[in-house]
Formats: structure tokens, C-alpha cells, sequence
């Protein structure tokens, strides 16, 4: 008796640690309804901040974007949105090329522009 008593304890405890030892694994969560677009944010120093510069992505035509100083960056400033993928950018401001790359925008990322 008292050794089918300490079979039953033991067998319980058995299986106790066998179904602790197992992770259980649910679904992953998926995010639905973002939009499939990204952002820019010019950030410009004291010659360039708080002025309007001509921002033209790809071969598109060109659209106006306020620069904002580097300080007031976290609290305010319009993101504009842009397609994700591989852009190429570039900023004029009076005639002058300021800023010239090819940049890879994800999808609900903002990118930081720090003109020079």
C-alpha cells in the first residue's frame, strides 16, 4: 500500500515537471491597419531653421517643407509623409542644392533629415 502510494506521488510529480517543462506557444500578434507609408522630419540649424525649402523625392515635382530647429525636433514640427521603399531626396533652398541622398524609408518610420 504504502509503496503504490508512493508510485502514485511520484508519477504525479513526474508529469507535473514534464507539462512545466513544456513552453506553450501562442499565435504571434500581427499589427493591421497601419498605412504602408513613412516619414521625413528636416531639422536644420540656425540658417536653415524655421524656412521653407523645396523637397523633391524621386524624379516628382518639387513640394515646400518648413525645417525646424534641432532642439524643437522631439516636441514639434510636421512629419510628411512619403511612399516607403528607396527614395532618392533632395533639398534646395535658394537655387542651392543643401542636401542630396538616396535614402531607404520603411514603413511608419521617420526619417531625421539633419540639414548641414
Amino acid at each position: 500500500m504504502k509503496l503504490k502510494t508512493t508510485l502514485a506521488i511520484a508519477l504525479t510529480l513526474g508529469l507535473v515537471f514534464l507539462m512545466t517543462g513544456c513552453k506553450v506557444r501562442y499565435p504571434v500578434a500581427q499589427q493591421s491597419g497601419k498605412e504602408d507609408v513613412g516619414y521625413i522630419l528636416l531639422i536644420g540649424n540656425k540658417e536653415y531653421a524655421k524656412k521653407t525649402v523645396s523637397v523633391y523625392l524621386d524624379n516628382e515635382p518639387p513640394f515646400q517643407v518648413k525645417v525646424i530647429k534641432a532642439k524643437d525636433s522631439n516636441r514639434k514640427g510636421t512629419a510628411y509623409t512619403i511612399a516607403t521603399g528607396r527614395r532618392s531626396i533632395k533639398v534646395e533652398y535658394n537655387g542651392q542644392i543643401i542636401y542630396n541622398k538616396e535614402l531607404f524609408i520603411s514603413t511608419q518610420e521617420t526619417k531625421q533629415i539633419i540639414l548641414p
